[in-house]
């Protein structure tokens, strides 16, 4: 079971594409401003290559943890892994294997279970590792939960493309 790479590298254009909506002055731009304690001399004083650059990168890493997150079926490779004849072809755990995976292999590979649990990931991981620093930075809730949604939209939007299409 290969996933498909390039699926990855579209998947990370998600955030982006969500967040230049997101992030918009008619949208929530204004807002997240105000929240952020940000203003238009800070945003024109930023290297914008480098941040979409390494931006991209990071999520990019995101779309890949996704993967292992929204296709179950990555699990029963690491579970199988130190028996004895895996990867050897013809082997009794190969044959297993490869059974299993012709039955089962396609079961939950839809955009709606991958949003699914990217949502859950956005909720129950994102969003409190968001909501510690900005505690720790001094940040309101409105700064919390607009970035908070922000990575729970994107992260569901990635999890589906993740798990029905790599």
């Amino acid at each position: 079971m290969t996933p498909n790479f390039l699926i990855f590298l579209a998947a990370a254009l998600v955030p982006m594409v969500v967040g230049s909506i997101w992030y918009n002055p008619k949208v929530l731009g204004t807002a997240w401003m105000k929240a952020a304690d940000m203003d238009e001399e800070k945003i024109k004083g930023a290297n914008m290559a480098l941040i979409f650059g390494l931006a991209y990168v990071f999520s990019v890493l995101i779309a890949i943890t996704l993967y292992s997150m929204t296709v179950h079926q990555v699990h029963l490779y690491s579970i199988l892994v130190e028996e004895a004849g895996f990867g050897e072809e013809g082997s009794e755990v190969m044959k297993m294997l490869t059974g299993f995976m012709d039955q089962y292999g396609q079961n939950f590979r839809t955009f709606k279970h991958g949003a699914f649990h990217g949502a859950l990931s956005g909720i129950f991981f994102a969003l409190p590792v968001l909501g510690v620093n900005a505690l720790f930075e001094r940040k309101g809730w409105k700064y919390i939960l607009l970035n908070g949604g922000y990575w729970i939209v994107s992260l569901a939007l990635m999890g589906g493309v993740v798990c029905a299409f790599a």
